[in-house]
């Protein structure tokens, strides 16, 4: 893992700490890595467990640190108060990353009162198993070598993907950003499923468990598009494809799962696109 110089991590919440776990599990220096923490047994457990340096506030990092990446992590909700502090590292060395959902990046220019190197980025929930997908877009200000930064630093935790079109993002929060809820629903639907079917309430939820488990593991291992996948567990006439005719609409183009997940993902990427507004 490389990102050229000091990191500078800004909120260390569970995205914030996969992250920096990611990158001390790949190689990167603790001397290298600053955070600002503003819970104070947080800090603790990161001074303890990893040894980097962790301030309560931008004031307290040395009066000379010139990270070139400061990773925005600090909750949306709080960013306006927060994000205004690190305007003093701006410079053409110094790249802000962000993984705040539904935070533009003019929103970013606004707070850091002007021109800045700014990288939107969405990353998902697996990232705490080195898992994730993170999608990325940033502005003209960014150049080749700070966009390969970033790509190393959220490597450390899953696969990264770029856009050119920022408005992509709001789609992109609502597939692979709230996807991971959708398939703990599958799960959890299963196992209420198998009980209203007979089953005893805890095989049912471990059946569930496992077997959404595994078959993801199996769509990550294989080549095979998830379509083909589909396919070769379900024998004609049998009781798979039983379940299937009823979970794909059975050819009624108003029943089945995809028009629920049509639905389910424009609804989310609406209400992206009123949280970015």
């Amino acid at each position: 893992m490389s990102s050229g110089g000091d990191l500078l991590l800004a909120g260390c919440g569970k995205m914030g700490g996969a992250l920096l776990e990611g990158w001390i599990r790949q190689g990167a220096s603790p001397d290298t890595v600053f955070v600002v923490e503003p819970n104070p047994d947080t800090r603790r457990c990161l001074a303890e467990t990893f040894g980097v340096s962790v301030q309560a506030s931008v004031s307290e990092l040395p009066a000379d640190l010139n990270p070139s990446v400061v990773l925005m992590a600090v909750k949306p909700q709080v960013m306006d108060a927060a994000a205004p502090a690190y305007a003093r590292f701006k410079s053409p060395d110094t790249v802000y990353l962000s993984i705040a959902a539904g935070k533009n990046i003019a929103y970013f220019e606004r707070l850091l009162g002007g021109p800045a190197a700014i990288v939107r980025s969405m990353p998902n929930t697996p990232a705490a198993v080195a898992r994730g997908i993170t999608v990325c877009c940033n502005n003209f200000h960014v150049t080749e070598s700070q966009k390969l930064a970033c790509t190393s630093l959220l490597k450390a935790v899953g696969t990264v993907e770029w856009v050119e079109d920022e408005g992509l993002l709001d789609a992109v929060t609502a597939l692979s950003g709230g996807g991971p809820a959708y398939v703990f629903l599958l799960a959890e639907s299963m196992a209420k499923a198998g009980i209203a079917a007979g089953l005893p309430e805890e095989l049912s939820q471990r059946l569930a468990r496992q077997t959404v488990a595994g078959a993801g593991e199996l769509l990550h291992l294989s080549t095979e598009e998830a379509a083909t996948l589909r396919k070769n567990v379900t024998s004609p006439g049998g009781t798979t494809a039983e379940a299937l005719r009823v979970l794909m609409g059975d050819g009624d183009l108003g029943r089945g799962w995809q028009p629920m997940i049509d639905a389910a993902i424009q609804a989310a990427t609406d209400r992206s696109r009123e949280l970015a507004d």
